[in-house]
Protein backbone atom coordinates (compact mmCIF):
# COMPACT_ATOMS: atom_id res chain seq x y z
CA UNK A 1 0.00 0.00 0.00
CA UNK A 2 1.36 3.40 -1.02
CA UNK A 3 1.71 6.17 1.54
CA UNK A 4 1.06 9.67 0.20
CA UNK A 5 1.89 12.65 2.41
CA UNK A 6 0.60 16.17 1.80
CA UNK A 7 2.51 19.06 3.34
CA UNK A 8 1.37 22.65 3.85
CA UNK A 9 1.80 25.39 6.43
CA UNK A 10 -0.42 23.97 9.15
CA UNK A 11 -2.16 20.95 7.66
CA UNK A 12 -5.69 22.37 7.84
CA UNK A 13 -6.53 23.01 4.18
CA UNK A 14 -4.63 19.92 3.08
CA UNK A 15 -6.63 17.94 5.64
CA UNK A 16 -9.76 18.76 3.64
CA UNK A 17 -8.03 17.70 0.43
CA UNK A 18 -6.96 14.41 2.05
CA UNK A 19 -10.63 13.52 2.71
CA UNK A 20 -11.50 14.20 -0.93
CA UNK A 21 -8.51 12.17 -2.14
CA UNK A 22 -9.50 9.28 0.14
CA UNK A 23 -13.02 9.33 -1.32
CA UNK A 24 -11.56 9.26 -4.86
CA UNK A 25 -9.24 6.38 -3.93
CA UNK A 26 -12.13 4.41 -2.44
CA UNK A 27 -14.23 5.03 -5.57
CA UNK A 28 -11.37 3.70 -7.75
CA UNK A 29 -10.55 0.83 -5.35
CA UNK A 30 -7.01 2.24 -5.06
CA UNK A 31 -5.45 1.16 -1.79
CA UNK A 32 -3.32 3.88 -0.25
CA UNK A 33 -2.75 5.80 2.94
CA UNK A 34 -3.04 9.58 2.68
CA UNK A 35 -2.22 12.06 5.45
CA UNK A 36 -1.53 15.78 5.86
CA UNK A 37 1.15 17.39 8.00
CA UNK A 38 2.83 20.76 8.41
CA UNK A 39 5.91 21.20 6.23
CA UNK A 40 8.00 21.45 9.41
CA UNK A 41 7.40 17.70 9.90
CA UNK A 42 8.76 16.75 6.45
CA UNK A 43 11.89 14.97 7.64
CA UNK A 44 10.03 12.80 10.15
CA UNK A 45 6.98 11.88 8.04
CA UNK A 46 9.09 11.50 4.91
CA UNK A 47 10.81 8.45 6.41
CA UNK A 48 7.81 6.26 5.64
CA UNK A 49 6.29 8.11 2.67
CA UNK A 50 6.26 6.86 -0.91
CA UNK A 51 5.45 10.35 -2.21
CA UNK A 52 5.25 13.85 -0.78
CA UNK A 53 2.91 16.42 -2.28
CA UNK A 54 3.55 20.06 -1.39
CA UNK A 55 0.70 22.52 -1.16
CA UNK A 56 1.17 25.48 -3.53
CA UNK A 57 1.75 27.84 -0.60
CA UNK A 58 4.88 25.91 0.47
CA UNK A 59 6.24 24.84 -2.91
CA UNK A 60 9.07 27.35 -2.46
CA UNK A 61 10.42 24.88 0.12
CA UNK A 62 10.72 22.08 -2.45
CA UNK A 63 14.55 21.97 -2.44
CA UNK A 64 14.70 21.93 1.37
CA UNK A 65 12.17 19.08 1.61
CA UNK A 66 13.90 17.07 -1.13
CA UNK A 67 17.12 17.16 0.90
CA UNK A 68 15.29 15.85 3.99
CA UNK A 69 13.61 12.82 2.40
CA UNK A 70 14.41 9.97 0.03
CA UNK A 71 11.03 9.75 -1.74
CA UNK A 72 9.82 11.88 -4.67
CA UNK A 73 8.54 15.37 -3.81
CA UNK A 74 6.20 17.25 -6.15
CA UNK A 75 3.99 20.31 -5.95
CA UNK A 76 0.22 19.97 -6.11
CA UNK A 77 -1.16 21.67 -9.21
CA UNK A 78 -2.52 25.05 -7.91
CA UNK A 79 -5.92 24.90 -9.62
CA UNK A 80 -6.58 21.36 -8.34
CA UNK A 81 -5.55 22.49 -4.85
CA UNK A 82 -7.63 25.67 -4.97
CA UNK A 83 -10.74 23.77 -6.04
CA UNK A 84 -9.98 20.90 -3.62
CA UNK A 85 -10.26 18.44 -6.51
CA UNK A 86 -9.28 15.21 -4.76
CA UNK A 87 -9.67 13.14 -7.94
CA UNK A 88 -7.20 15.24 -9.92
CA UNK A 89 -4.66 15.39 -7.10
CA UNK A 90 -4.90 11.62 -6.58
CA UNK A 91 -4.43 11.13 -10.33
CA UNK A 92 -1.33 13.35 -10.19
CA UNK A 93 0.02 11.27 -7.28
CA UNK A 94 -0.74 7.95 -8.97
CA UNK A 95 0.99 9.08 -12.15
CA UNK A 96 4.10 10.08 -10.18
CA UNK A 97 4.05 6.70 -8.38
CA UNK A 98 3.69 4.82 -11.66
CA UNK A 99 0.22 3.56 -10.70
CA UNK A 100 -1.74 5.40 -13.37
Amino acid sequence: MKKIVLLCNGGLSTGILVKKMEAAAQKDSYECEIAAYPVADAEEVGKSADLILLGPQVRFQMDVVKKQVSCPVISIEPVSYGTMNGEKVLKQARKELGDE
